[in-house]
């Protein structure tokens, strides 16, 4: 039972409060819990045979965006910590008998205490909010203590790991973990406590450590849980802090979000909670980074490939293969696509392969984790499914994030005996990806584009959704090159004339802008909201006769959109 964790205690017994509980305390003073940074670019398009799950893809896709992605993403602070009478159990860290809410972990620990209890009369969700309320209100106040500097002389440092043999979880909660130290001056020994059998431990895990922290060689000890200390050195990650502590004291994230349908500030609901973690960034994550392409510099990596495909080694890792990869690599071939897998390639050249890469594509899986070492001109691309969208894109969204490359997901279908079936994550897990030639279709034009090619479509919604892609990726350059080289089929298609009309205003042309709009009115008369956009077009540029014309049209085609637009506005009369 010493490795267990009794998720049947109330949440006041359960999780430690670090503002005025025992048994943490900080190195050094906090300096901020959260600070914004530029976001990524991250995109997700439909790539499926059928027009209905092309349709949900768009869906889930849109409601993500709109609902979920804030306008900058959140650099979260991990610091060190004094933990007294700690114990690392499974996958956890626990201090003077409560469990610590620390990043990730702390994250499955809140959602292993709602599984637990999903059938008990007090509504576990409705506990985990009430344990956070009370957080905040007694943190009006508290501070996490600082420790005395002469209780650390002797102290190891030992940290968590969900497991020692998944590539994504090792490296973005464990490995850069490590970072801590170097701000500690440590000389001490490292305990990397897991759960699973040591068997599983793969190699990854050593080499990684031994390449990007040499300095702690024959100093790492990895020993599997439960382990217990009197006093030791650890990580503490503040995600869950954001909720812990009042805004008034840390800050408010509501101006960043799109919405409230999802985000509910600092009330801790599981979809709030998921919106900020899928938007932040563990500064220990921009550490390591940072100590990653530094450990490339000077180096000669001019054999790797900077344009790749990465397959999966099946006797390395689980067998997601593609269906469908085949045929699609051999096109990208045509485009300098280099065939490559990870588990092939030494730490050093996983590293320097995304730090000097142009274009990586693969199908889901963890190594696109290695996303945190591309330079911020790369384009990244996945191919997924809606499963791996529902359950896994918010994931790779931080590692985006850390790097700033441009993160495009392509969502196809399911490699299964009926790909219009959802198929149950929690009984068959992430399955693989079937990529139709239809899904090529809408893959390979994009990839052609972005590597500054013009394809020639025939289609006026292949350009038109090409171009929407190109928009949405931040390739604004490449969209409008599509859309010069397609002149001939915009006229009488609205989505067409309205994209060159948004490439024309992100190039400042708004004389050609205002053009493209009137365009797009006259393939379709329909849309009220083109009328508006011609209004301040012409404004911006004072085509006087063009406003007004837009005004009366507004008026008598659409009465209510007229008397909403200039409620606001009783200058726009003059014109009208």
């Amino acid at each position: 039972m010493r490795n267990k964790v009794d998720f049947t205690l109330p949440t006041e017994s359960l999780f430690l409060n670090p503002g005025v509980d025992p048994g943490i305390s900080l190195l050094r003073p906090l300096d901020f819990i959260w600070r914004t940074r530029e976001p990524a670019v991250i995109q997700g398009f439909a790539a499926s045979e059928f027009d209905e799950i092309n349709e949900r893809i768009e869906r889930f896709v849109g409601f993500t965006k709109r609902h979920k992605a804030f306008r900058q993403s959140v650099e979260i602070n991990t610091v060190p910590v004094v933990l007294e009478q700690a114990s690392f159990r499974k996958s956890y860290t626990i201090a003077m008998g409560k469990c610590i809410l620390s990043g990730a972990a702390g994250m499955r620990l809140l959602n292993q205490y709602r599984w637990v209890n999903e059938n008990n009369p007090d509504n576990p969700e409705e506990a985990v909010i009430r344990y956070f309320d009370d957080c905040r209100a007694q943190n009006t106040q508290a501070e996490i203590p600082l420790t005395d500097p002469a209780l650390l002389e002797g102290l190891d440092f030992a940290i968590e790991s969900r497991n020692t043999f998944n590539f994504y979880h090792f490296v973005t909660e464990t490995l850069c973990q490590l970072c801590l130290l170097d701000e500690l001056q440590f000389t001490g020994r490292v305990f990397i406590h897991f759960p699973n059998h040591e068997e599983k431990t793969r190699a990854f895990t050593r080499a990684f450590i031994e390449t990007l922290f040499p300095e702690l060689s024959g100093r790492v000890v990895f020993e599997r849980a439960p382990k217990e200390y009197d006093r030791v050195i650890s990580a503490h990650n503040l995600l869950c802090a954001f909720f812990q502590y009042p805004g008034e004291r840390i800050g408010t994230l509501d101006d960043l979000a799109p919405s409230d349908v999802v985000w509910k500030g600092s009330r801790a609901e599981r979809a709030s909670q998921l919106v900020l973690q899928m938007n932040s960034v563990d500064r220990n994550l921009l550490r390591l980074r940072e100590r990653a392409l530094k450990a490339i510099e000077g180096k000669d990596f001019s054999h790797l490939p900077k344009r790749f495909w990465v397959g999966r080694d099946p006797g390395q890792a689980r067998d997601r293969t593609m269906k469908g990869e085949g045929d699609l690599f051999a096109m990208l071939q045509l485009f300098g696509f280099e065939r490559v897998m990870f588990e092939t390639l030494l730490p050093i050249e996983q590293i320097a392969i995304m730090a000097n890469a142009e274009m990586m594509m693969s199908y889901h899986g963890a190594g696109f984790t290695n996303m945190i070492f591309a330079n911020a001109a790369a384009t990244v691309i996945e191919i997924g499914t809606l499963q791996s969208a529902i359950y896994r894109w918010g994931d790779f969204w931080p590692l985006a994030n850390v790097s700033m490359c441009r993160y495009i997901s392509f969502f196809a279908d399911y490699n299964t005996d009926d790909p219009l079936v959802d198929p149950s994550f929690s009984k068959d897990g992430i399955v693989p990806v079937a990529l139709s030639r239809r899904g090529m279709a809408v893959i390979l034009p994009f990839v052609v584009a972005v590597l500054g090619h013009v394809p020639t479509l025939t289609r006026q919604s292949e350009v038109a959704r090409l171009v929407d892609q190109l928009i949405k990726a931040g390739c604004l350059d490449q969209a409008f090159a599509v859309l010069q080289h397609h002149t001939a089929l915009l006229a009488g298609h609205y989505e067409l004339c309205r994209a060159k009309a948004d490439c024309h205003k992100r190039r400042g042309e708004t004389e050609a802008e205002l053009e493209a709009l009137l365009l797009a009115f006259e393939a379709d008369q329909t849309k009220w909201y083109t009328l508006v956009l011609i209004v301040w077009s012409a404004k911006r540029i004072e085509a006087t006769d063009t406003l007004s014309w837009a005004l009366r049209r507004l008026r008598s085609d659409f009465p209510s959109r007229y008397e909403a637009l200039v409620k606001e506005r009783q200058w726009f009369l003059k014109y009208a």
